[in-house]
């Protein structure tokens, strides 16, 4: 049965198909880039062009992993999880428990800094990147074009 990962609840007919399958949050960033792949694999049809095709979806994976990564290190766990298709869209949706919303360091060009890269990164490889607080933490939610 496919419903939403987390508290999400029951899940409109029309959205179940595409809907990341499994009852539990993923226990780490590997368990959450693993459940994306389930679902690009089942639902994304991809074009002619295969090298573009894997690039895109190494692009969803990292993306995943990188916000799962996040909520697990900056953000006290993850409370909500979930991943679906809609069109030529990959929609996820990360929760957490912090209401500190990520911000991208500044680094000094030509010196190396450990960290602060990932945001910077995941704006890049997405559409649309928005951080919206809520009573109980904030979720991030993530647009990728799979076109």
């Amino acid at each position: 049965m496919l419903q939403q990962i987390g508290s999400g609840g029951s899940v409109s007919e029309e959205l179940a198909s595409v809907l990341v399958t499994g009852a539990a949050l993923p226990t780490s960033a590997a368990a959450a880039r693993e459940q994306v792949e389930a679902l690009l694999r089942e639902q994304f049809v991809p074009g002619d062009d295969g090298i573009r095709d894997d690039i895109v979806c190494a692009d969803a994976l990292l993306v995943t992993s990188e916000l799962v990564t996040n909520a697990y290190r900056h953000g006290g766990g993850l409370t909500d999880f979930s991943a679906r298709i809609e069109g030529d869209e990959l929609l996820l949706s990360v929760a957490d428990g912090s209401t500190e919303l990520p911000v991208a360091r500044s680094h000094t060009p030509g010196q190396y800094a450990l960290g602060g890269y990932g945001w910077p990164m995941a704006i890049r490889l997405t559409k649309s990147l928005s951080a919206i607080p809520t009573a109980s933490g904030k979720t991030i939610e993530a647009v990728i074009s799979l076109a």
